[in-house]
């Protein structure tokens, strides 16, 4: 089932024409517009569903730069500046509160980790500290559970992921920008070698640039113009609690369970690390490149052979500008819960939180998390096609990077100065025998 986005009204009539056409409407795809709209570029969103309603809204809702990858930390940091001031940039309420997040675990080695990760980080601004045994109960308070230790970041936050991306759109239509719901791109279309337009489902918008933002979808649509992209889906359970005694303001993540306080004054809650990857023809024929995130990741990992296989993003269907394209078909990718891993995660609450005993499921929801071998995004162009442009992979993380990330595609897009270094997050990584190693912190 999915979780309740706040429902965002289309623009009747495609435009004729737009210097840029965003192909998907989740928050990367609707940051960019936004970002575009405030320079005065012209810019058209078409999503095949709603706004928000796959991944953009399914998520944890945690906005931080604790633990990020080094590469992507400077991304989040200029994410956490941008959600700051978001309520005020947007004028709506996006949720984000500066509330910190702690971590916890009886894991030495997720211990050695952090302290690893927290030299690098401090040497970059971050705020970032090592708690003792003594000190992550006292940062836990009402939790039952004993911790080897901890960590904490003072300066992320938090925000509610049905409120944000339907604010933004809304905020980017106010600066120019038109938003098309119900309305999947089929196919681009080339002139003298670089993009010209872009064919939909309700017709054709005439334009030199398209960025594809399709989360989960963007592999497929690229394959279908023979770019490849490395692209996994994993998919993940996640639910939301009735109000209930707050036990933190912000968000804990510990080995078997996240939570994160909402503004309802309930919880949405997470079980880190565990999804189950469904079994498809695209999965097998990419598996060589994600075989060490694979073996680093196997234990929390199940596997499923279901309608995916057949009708996914990771299907080898095929389509024509003038047929029915797979995006028309699955209008919005509502995978069902894992209702196991849901009292498992109920479970998790209550023996860590005797004030939580007897709290109620509100609502649980499947998403499908599309992942990149080195869980980094692609945020730029593709260099061996004019006029496209890629924000895509964000493996779990694009929602609290969405703003920046946003952003950085629209300052690549105009040729500006980017806000971060673009080079981690390269397209072209994924074609040219670049070693993409292990992945690094989540």
């Amino acid at each position: 089932m999915s979780p309740p986005v706040r429902p965002v009204v289309s623009d009747e009539t495609l435009p004729a024409q737009a210097d840029v056409v965003v192909i998907g409407g989740g928050i990367n795809g609707i940051c960019t517009a936004w970002a575009l709209a405030r320079k005065g570029v012209s810019v058209a969103v078409v999503e095949k569903g709603v706004i928000g309603g796959e991944q953009s809204s399914r998520n944890w809702g945690w906005c931080r730069k604790q633990n990020r990858d080094i590469r992507e930390l400077p991304l989040a940091i200029v994410a956490l500046e941008m959600w700051e001031t978001m309520a005020e940039d947007v004028g709506a309420d996006v949720g984000f509160r500066r509330t910190g997040l702690v971590y916890a675990s009886n894991n030495p080695k997720d211990i050695a980790n952090w302290q690893d990760w927290g030299v690098k980080a401090r040497e970059l601004g971050v705020d970032t500290r090592m708690l003792t045994a003594q000190q992550t109960a006292a940062h836990l308070p009402g939790n039952g559970r004993d911790w080897l230790g901890g960590v904490y970041s003072p300066t992320d936050g938090r925000a509610e992921p049905e409120l944000a991306a339907p604010a933004i759109a809304e905020a980017a239509r106010r600066a120019g920008a038109t938003i098309h719901q119900n309305c999947a791109a089929r196919e681009l279309e080339t002139s003298a070698g670089r993009v010209s337009g872009v064919v939909t489902e309700k017709g054709g918008i005439r334009c030199s640039t398209v960025l594809v933002a399709g989360g989960a979808w963007a592999g497929m649509f690229l394959r279908h113009h023979q770019m490849k992209f490395l692209q996994a889906s994993v998919q993940s359970t996640s639910f939301y609690t009735e109000p209930a005694p707050e036990v933190t303001a912000g968000g804990v993540s510990m080995q078997d369970v996240t939570l994160r306080r909402r503004l309802d004054g309930g919880y949405t809650v997470g079980l880190s690390g565990l999804g189950n990857l469904h079994l498809t023809p695209w999965g097998a024929l990419q598996a060589g490149p994600f075989w060490q995130t694979f073996l680093d990741r196997r234990a929390g990992l199940t596997f499923k052979l279901g309608r995916s296989f057949f009708n996914g993003p990771e299907s080898l269907q095929r389509w024509r500008a003038d047929t029915i394209s797979p995006f028309e078909r699955v209008r919005v990718l509502d995978p069902t819960p894992d209702m196991r891993l849901v009292a498992r995660g109920v479970k998790g609450l209550e023996t860590s939180y005797p004030a939580l005993k007897g709290i109620r499921v509100a609502q649980a929801w499947g998403g499908m998390v599309d992942c990149s071998p080195d869980a980094l995004p692609v945020i730029g162009p593709v260099l061996a096609r004019s006029g496209v442009f890629i924000s895509a992979g964000f493996t779990g993380h694009g929602f609290g990077t969405g703003p920046a990330a946003g952003r950085l595609a629209a300052e690549l897009i105009r040729g500006d100065t980017p806000c971060v270094d673009p080079a981690p997050f390269r397209y072209e990584r994924m074609i040219d025998g670049t070693p993409l190693g292990k992945i690094g912190m989540m």
